[in-house]
């Protein structure tokens, strides 16, 4: 941690609340005012710990995200409002911050974290709070900050669940050593795809940032203060039921990339490493797109339509004319498809109907199959806007 930075009359009354904290004090909120923190992600993660790390006093905050602001980001990504549709939510994030904050250094990268780009952006700052979404980037973030020493404060959320950790190699387990592998594509949908209840970002992305203020305030991350963080514990949130549970996590001595001997030095290919690259011929899926299909529907052709999305999806939009089985029963109801003819297959964003694909050949279906391309909510901005988008 750098240089503690001396507080102004002003910062010391913005601040009073802290400083009155035995655990913080004068001296706590001097490393506050110093640290640099990188927030990757600005969404539902992203938005509470960027709000009250900048209401902490968090001098410098770096923020990572590469996307816009959408109407259906509203729903839990607090940071945001209606009027920044369109804007990148880092430009977003870094208005709502000084809003809050005008003491507050906001650094943005509007991009897209990668193996290329990951350790040059992560290098300058303190600590990194994960706020992404996706397996490829959770793998990226632990690797780089396992290879610059840097500790992680990893949350994650998926319906009414959430999970934090304070992930730091130099004094507990990595976010491999808990798990070294990310499940098979495809089984675990994102939010965009299962869904969350729009708390629960708020829940797991306030315990984050009080991770971060607490490794900021004990200045050294060190074993010693591990007691009073969340290194080498993972804690389990069931928001529906409003349970909590935390479990000892060990470092694996094995661990491919912060064990004795790790077989994992530089960064790779973490979408190869996710099983999102298909190398073989075999595992692409053809596609169609909406624009296309609707010609051949007016034309007459009769492609057989299966519609792979969860029963209370449906009850949201129905696909005109599709026969429904839910993806996990696709496999086994391989029998209601026609071999003879084309199947169409249909999901909410067409991630889930290009795996249903995949399960479909793997069962030894050998009809031929088409993915719609961008799922329903595609077809609804391309072909017929009265199919409500989700």
């Amino acid at each position: 941690m750098r240089s503690q930075a001396e507080l102004t009359r002003e910062e010391i009354e913005r601040y009073s609340r802290h400083l009155l904290l035995g655990e913080v004090g004068l001296e706590g909120q001097k490393r506050l005012k110093a640290a640099k923190v990188l927030i990757v992600g600005a969404g539902g993660l992203g938005a509470p710990i960027a709000l009250y790390l900048a209401a902490a006093g968090v001098g410098a905050i770096g923020l990572v995200d590469f996307d816009e602001v959408e109407s259906s980001n509203l729903q839990r990504q607090v940071i945001h409002s209606a009027r920044d549709i369109g804007r990148p939510k880092v430009a977003s994030a870094r208005d709502r911050i000084k809003g809050i904050n005008p003491f507050i250094n906001v650094e943005i990268h509007n991009t897209k974290l990668s193996s290329a780009n990951a350790l040059d952006i992560l290098k300058d700052y303190d600590i990194v709070a994960d706020g992404t979404d996706n397996y490829p980037t959770r793998y990226l973030l632990n690797d780089a900050c396992v290879f610059l020493g840097k500790p992680i404060v990893y949350g994650s959320i998926y319906q009414f669940e959430g999970q934090l950790s304070v992930f730091y190699a130099k004094e507990g387990p990595c976010y491999r050593c808990l798990y070294p592998t990310p499940p098979p594509a495809g089984l675990v949908p994102s939010c965009a795809e299962g869904g969350v209840i729009g708390a629960l970002p708020g829940i797991v992305g306030a315990m984050q940032a009080s991770e971060v203020i607490k490794l900021i305030v004990a200045h050294n991350f060190s074993a010693a203060n591990a007691p009073k963080t969340m290194i080498g514990r993972l804690l389990l949130f069931d928001a529906w039921r409003t349970k909590f549970n935390t479990f000892a996590i060990e470092k694996d001595p094995n661990c491919p990339v912060c064990g004795a001997n790790p077989t994992i030095t530089k960064l790779i290919d973490y979408e190869e490493f996710c099983g999102l690259k298909f190398d073989n011929q075999d595992d692409e899926v053809a596609a169609i797109t909406p624009k296309e299909l609707k010609s051949r529907l007016d034309r007459g052709d009769k492609p057989q339509l299966i519609d792979v999305r969860e029963p209370h999806e449906i009850a949201i939009t129905k696909f005109p004319n599709a026969k429904v089985i839910p993806i996990g029963q696709i496999a086994r109801r391989k029998d209601e498809l026609d071999p003879n003819g084309e199947v169409v297959v249909i999901c909410k964003m067409g991630t889930r109907s290009a795996f249903a694909i995949r399960a479909l050949k793997e069962a030894g279906y050998e009809g031929a199959l088409l993915n719609l391309e961008g799922g329903i909510n595609a077809w609804s901005e391309q072909v017929d806007p009265s199919l409500p988008i989700y």
